[in-house]
């Protein structure tokens, strides 16, 4: 399939045209299939009528991308596009042909056919398509590919769609260019096709067996959730039914892609049989040390009973010899692997006033619009919610000093919080505005990461130990069904955009629930560890 370009012949070789209806094969295509076999199947074959509804944070970021594309287009101007009658590729591949024959300096949204195995076809639609000093079947010069993502970072599903534009090009042009471009958010970056070709080679030849096993078979590949790259598909109410009617292991906190086909291998095929399991053993098929297995079985036996679990026991003697050999460097994460948690150092003082904290921000903006603050008053039995929002990006700095001003006003009390971001984000604005006299690194001193706790106490009977899965089984409910981060930047543009402040109240409401939720979980794990610690003998 893959070959090298002699120049015995300059002549220009056009498209070749097949008479019967071809399979096509798709850069859209491979970059789902990178992350996941099954949508190549659902887009094609699956039922449209159960597919999710695009979110407002989805549409969101095709709008954005769609600015960004063409923002970035700017810099190419003037841009020729081939003009052909929608969904008509091969009329579209000639067109894109004659233009790339005439010597046009860019074209955007060319079509590019190339003949894979059998009736398969591959297509690509590169972004714009640049004209560069060279030898080719085109005469002097030949063109290179360049690619638009919105992203940050050049992901590998990036760079092998723009492999492939540089693959179909080559068959078009009859050369290679020594680079395919992916023009980023804040970046340009050279994908290096050396490199890349081989991953391509790989892929195609996974993706097109797949989808000849797919012709050939009942159904689509096996359904596997993965939170990252599952959120976003619009396929993941319809995998995740299955999924629950399976009780399938992807459903398994700790069962990552990467582990599955070791576990179905070695006979861990449900819940049940991984609750069984023995760590040692475990832990030798899986290359990975045996706390983690450990940890893994535990949860099995969690979700499989439905009961929440102390992590004790053999984890508490192998973490205990772990602590004789790395004391200088773990002896923080040996504590808590033993049942020991940062939350313990307050609890066990019983504050007055405990404070609850979390952050709405937009990434796209580099922006935190809002610091929620709950305080929590055991004298008084009262609770609190403080705001500080930033009403416009403008205000980020006035929002950051009430912060500190307000966490500083309770000098002793702890400040929980879900997850590292909200640390990390006071470290970051205090570089960036200044902290007002507040002594950032005892502020930090002060923060407890809940969800750090929880992982490395409990196993708990849930999917997933994000915030709204833990303060969901604890009985907790948000007042807002469709809240969530992504949809609070959402209501934050709409805010920005309108004026109505509805938006922002509704952003309000949810980050005061964020914080309440946070308390429930912190809550129930003090009670939960003292009840068990009640009951253990002496």
């Amino acid at each position: 399939m893959w070959r090298d370009f002699s120049f015995s012949s300059n002549e220009a070789q056009p498209p070749v045209i097949q008479t019967e209806r071809p399979s096509w094969f798709t850069d859209q295509m491979l970059f789902h299939y990178h992350r996941c076999h099954r949508r190549v199947y659902l887009d094609s074959y699956g039922d449209t009528a159960v597919k999710d509804p695009p979110s407002d944070y989805f549409v969101k970021l095709r709008e954005d991308s769609a600015e960004h594309r063409m923002a970035v287009l700017e810099m190419f101007k003037p841009l020729k596009q081939p003009i052909f009658e929608k969904y008509d590729w091969e009329a579209g591949a000639k067109a894109t042909y004659a233009m790339m024959a005439e010597g046009i300096d860019t074209i955007y949204r060319g079509v590019l056919l190339a003949q894979g195995p059998a009736n398969v076809r591959y297509r690509s639609e590169p972004d714009v398509l640049v004209k560069c000093a060279g030898k080719s079947w085109l005469g002097d010069w030949y063109y290179v590919p360049y690619t638009v993502k919105l992203g940050k970072k050049p992901k590998p599903e990036y760079q092998l769609v723009a492999t492939f534009s540089a693959y179909v090009l080559a068959e078009t042009q009859g050369m290679w260019p020594e680079v395919a471009w992916l023009l980023l958010k804040e970046r340009q970056y050279p994908v290096n096709l050396q490199k890349y070709v081989p991953k391509l080679e790989e892929a195609l030849d996974n993706c097109l067996n797949v989808q000849n096993g797919i012709l050939t078979s009942a159904g689509p590949p096996e359904v596997f959730i993965s939170r990252s790259r599952c959120d976003m598909c619009p396929w993941l109410g319809h995998c995740y039914q299955e999924a629950k009617t399976q009780n399938h292991l992807s459903l398994l906190p700790g069962v990552t892609k990467k582990r599955y086909p070791t576990l179905v291998e070695i006979g861990f095929k449900t819940v049940e049989a991984l609750a069984n399991a023995h760590p040692t053993q475990l832990a030798n098929a899986l290359d990975v040390e045996q706390l983690i297995t450990e940890k893994m079985i535990f949860q099995a036996k969690a979700n499989w009973t439905g009961e929440a679990i102390l992590l004790r026991g053999e984890a508490v003697d192998n973490a205990a010899d772990n602590a004789a050999d790395n004391a200088a460097d773990n002896a923080a994460d040996t504590e808590l692997q033993i049942g020991q948690s940062p939350f313990s150092r307050y609890h066990t003082r019983h504050p007055d006033i405990e404070l609850y904290f979390d952050i709405e921000a937009a990434p796209d903006k580099d922006l935190v619009y809002l610091h929620g603050v709950l305080v929590v008053n055991y004298r008084t039995q009262a609770e609190t919610f403080h705001a500080l929002v930033a009403e416009s990006p403008e205000a980020e700095a006035t929002a950051w000093f009430d912060f500190l001003a307000l966490v500083n006003s309770y000098p002793r009390s702890p400040i929980y919080h879900f997850c590292p971001y909200e640390a990390q984000t006071v470290r970051r604005l205090g570089e960036r505005y200044g902290d007002r006299g507040v002594d950032i690194d005892n502020l930090l001193g002060r923060f407890v990461d809940i969800h750090k706790c929880v992982v490395e106490t409990v196993a708990l009977p849930v999917e997933s130990y994000a915030l709204k899965h833990l303060a969901r089984w604890m009985g907790f409910e948000w007042r807002d069904e469709d809240a969530n981060g992504a949809q609070s930047i959402c209501w934050y543009d709409d805010w920005l955009r309108t004026g109505d402040r509805t938006y922002l109240e509704t952003i309000l409401r949810y980050n005061e629930d964020d914080c309440q939720a946070t308390y429930r979980v912190k809550d129930w794990l003090v009670k939960f560890t003292q009840r068990i610690e009640a009951r253990a003998p002496e």
